[in-house]
Parts: structure tokens; C-alpha cells; sequence
């Protein structure tokens, strides 16, 4: 009797004990409750009261920036005298608010239009100095060279032969061959030329002395280009290539004589190169002035379909073969078609130099100083027929249908 007694109470009171805590569990979670979403309400009007503020002092922020940077701002007197007319003082004299209005042009209210006088503000200057470019090939590029010692170059050089080679009976006498053999001479030549600059451009002006090292010797290079071409022989004169050379034959020997129709410039070259081999020569380069070479590209066959394409090989124009070397110290419409590695020898007693003198007449009293530029060579043309030159137009009559 006594154990349920107990065991009855220990269920009453293991009851009220859940009660208990289940009431317990409610109230604290109804109590975080309120407080989480007190605490976002107030932490939302908050954060909006703040954005509030900060936006406000954005705009105030952005206003004075605006009118500083319109205070701040060059004018001329013409622009500040516009913005004067349309400011309220002047509206107001227009509508009939005012009699007066005035305003004053600031010392500050100046630009560079109105307010400068030569380079106050400095330029950018951009290092080095800008010029044309010079020639891709000069004429001693496509011969050999050999140095020298001495101040003449001498070679003997075939000019006559009798060649009297024949079969002959047994016991017959062979037939005499004779051949002229003459010494040649050719003296070596100076080229040259100066230029004076003063002591304060050397040392002011940046890399003066490098580009007048440079452009210098390309000016000089320019009329070797000239000599080793087409110099007369008459001292002080290189004699020239084309003045020793042999002439595109027009007389009426020549293989292609009137045989040509409608001869153009590309007939010329092969009835020159023919002209070569009929000597036993090869050529190994065409000489052109950049416009004939350029007619020639825009030459068409009978079908107007373009013959460059059976000329010109890849990057090197070639024509039957032969390298073309586009040079404007060739005369336009003139031509040299030659074997330059073997026909002739540039010789070379002093390279090109480049020498700056201060003792030069009156250089030390005047601060200048004297640029030297100069070479000496000579030009050998031991084989005169391995070159033919000549002109485009007396050539092409020369070769057309008669």
C-alpha cells in the first residue's frame, strides 16, 4: 500500500516537473524572440537614419565641390565677362529689379591664350633626330673589295687575241694564236667633304655627335654611288661603270635587231642578258631605278593579265634569274645589267672616316670645330663586257618591228 502511495506521488510530482520546465523552455524562447526582432527594428531604423545622413552630407559634399571647381576655372576675358552677364546681379538690372551691377576679372581668371608669352610651358622633347631613310644598297655592296697600301692599282687585262686553233694533218705545222695583254693603271681617289658646328652645339645637343657620325658617311656614300656608277675617268673622277662598260648593242648587228613586237622594258633586259652570254657571261644583277622596275611590275600580256608573276620570285625580285637591285642611284630610265662580282674590284687605301678638328683656321678664336667626313679608293674594272647598260627608250627602238 505503501509503494504505490509513493510510486503515485513520484508520477505527480515527475509531472509537475515537466510542466515546469516546458513553461520554462516557452518563456525563454518568446523572451529571445522579442528580443531578435527588437533588435532588428531598431538596428533597421538605425542604419536607415545613418544612410540618411551620409547621403546628405554626399550631396553637400558634391555641391561644394562643384561650385569650387567652377570658381577655380581659367577663364578668359571674354568667357569671364559671359558668366558675369548671366549671373542674378545682372538678370536682375535686365528685368528692371536693379539699376547697377558689376563684377570684377580676377588676376587668377587668366589661360594661355591670353596670359603666356613664349614657352612657359615646356615642351616634351622626344630623344633623337627623325630623317628619311638611307639607301637599302650601295653600288660597292655588289662588288668585291680588297684593301691597299699604295695610291695606284695596276692589272693587266686582256685586250686582243688572234685564235688560230685548228685541226691539222700529221706532221703539218700548227697555227699561231697571239694575244695582247696591256697594263692598266688607276689611281686612287679621295672623296670627301666637311661641315663646322660650334664648341656649344656639341656639348648641348644630345647625340649631335653620333647622328653626324652617321648621316655624314651616308652623304658621302651617296656620290661614291655616283663615282663607282658613272665617274668620267678625269682626275679626280672615278671612271664608272657605265663608262667602261659595254652599250646595249642598237646598231643592226645586235641578236634582236627590229625582231621584237611591241618591245617593252622587260624585251630590253633579256636582249641584254643574251648579249652577256653571247660573250660567255653570266649576269648576277639588274640595276634599276625604283620607277622602271615598277613599270615593269605593271607590264600586261595580251590577255591583260600581269607578267609580274613570271618575273618576280618571293621576297628578291628576280627577272629570267638574275637578282634585281632597286637602287635610285641609277638614272631613271637607264639600265645596268651586269656580273658586278666579277667585272670589277673596288679598292679600298682609307674606309670611310669621320674626324672632328679644333684646330681649323680660326675654330679656336670662333668656338668651332671642324667635321671631317672623307675615304680614298679606287675602282678596278678588269672586264669591261661584263656589264651591258643602256637606255630604255633608244633600246626599245632598237628592237621593235620595223
Amino acid at each position: 500500500m505503501e509503494e504505490n502511495v509513493k510510486k503515485e506521488l513520484d508520477q505527480i510530482v515527475s509531472g509537475i516537473d515537466s510542466k515546469i520546465e516546458k513553461a520554462n523552455n516557452d518563456t525563454i524562447h518568446n523572451v529571445v524572440e522579442n528580443i531578435s526582432v527588437k533588435a532588428e527594428e531598431v538596428a533597421s531604423e538605425k542604419v536607415g537614419n545613418l544612410e540618411t545622413k551620409m547621403n546628405e552630407r554626399l550631396d553637400a559634399i558634391e555641391v561644394g565641390y562643384k561650385k569650387s571647381f567652377e570658381d577655380s576655372k581659367p577663364l578668359t576675358f571674354k568667357s569671364a565677362l559671359t558668366k558675369a552677364l548671366e549671373s542674378d546681379a545682372f538678370q536682375k538690372v535686365q528685368k528692371g529689379y536693379s539699376r547697377s551691377a558689376r563684377f570684377d576679372v580676377k588676376a587668377g581668371d587668366m589661360t594661355t591664350g591670353n596670359s603666356f608669352t613664349g614657352e612657359v610651358i615646356p615642351a616634351q622633347r622626344v630623344a633623337g633626330y627623325f630623317y628619311d631613310p638611307s639607301r637599302p644598297v650601295h653600288i660597292r655592296n655588289l662588288i668585291s673589295q680588297g684593301s691597299t697600301v699604295s695610291d695606284v692599282i695596276r692589272f693587266v687585262k686582256e685586250t686582243a687575241y688572234d685564235n688560230g686553233a685548228a685541226a691539222v694533218a700529221e706532221g703539218a705545222t700548227l697555227p699561231q694564236s697571239d694575244f695582247d695583254m696591256t697594263a692598266t693603271d688607276v689611281n686612287v681617289r679621295k672623296i670627301g667633304t666637311y661641315l663646322r658646328v660650334t664648341e656649344e652645339m656639341l656639348a648641348d645637343t644630345p647625340q649631335l655627335t653620333s647622328y653626324i657620325s652617321v648621316r655624314g658617311p651616308e652623304k658621302l656614300l651617296r656620290h661614291e654611288d655616283y663615282q663607282l656608277l658613272s665617274g668620267s675617268g678625269v682626275a679626280p673622277n672615278l671612271s664608272g661603270i657605265i663608262t667602261d662598260g659595254a652599250n646595249f648593242d642598237t646598231t643592226s648587228g645586235g641578236a634582236f635587231y627590229h625582231a621584237v613586237e611591241s618591245a617593252n622594258q622587260f624585251d630590253v633586259l633579256i636582249a641584254a642578258i643574251n648579249q652577256m652570254a653571247l660573250l660567255n657571261y653570266v649576269p648576277d644583277t639588274i640595276l634599276l631605278h625604283p620607277t622602271d622596275f615598277h613599270k615593269i611590275l605593271l607590264l600586261k600580256d595580251t590577255t591583260n593579265n600581269y607578267i609580274k608573276d613570271q618575273v618576280y620570285a618571293g621576297l628578291q625580285p628576280s627577272f629570267a634569274g638574275t637578282k634585281v637591285v632597286v637602287n635610285n642611284a641609277v638614272t631613271a630610265g637607264t639600265f645596268v645589267v651586269g656580273n658586278f662580282s666579277q667585272g670589277s674590284q673596288l679598292w679600298i687605301r682609307d674606309n670611310v672616316n669621320v674626324e672632328f678638328f679644333r684646330e681649323d683656321g680660326t675654330n679656336v678664336r670662333d668656338g668651332y670645330v671642324t667635321v671631317r667626313i672623307s675615304e680614298r679608293i679606287a675602282l678596278a674594272n678588269y672586264l669591261p663586257n661584263a656589264y651591258v647598260d643602256g637606255t630604255f627608250s633608244t633600246a626599245q627602238a632598237a628592237l621593235e618591228t620595223a
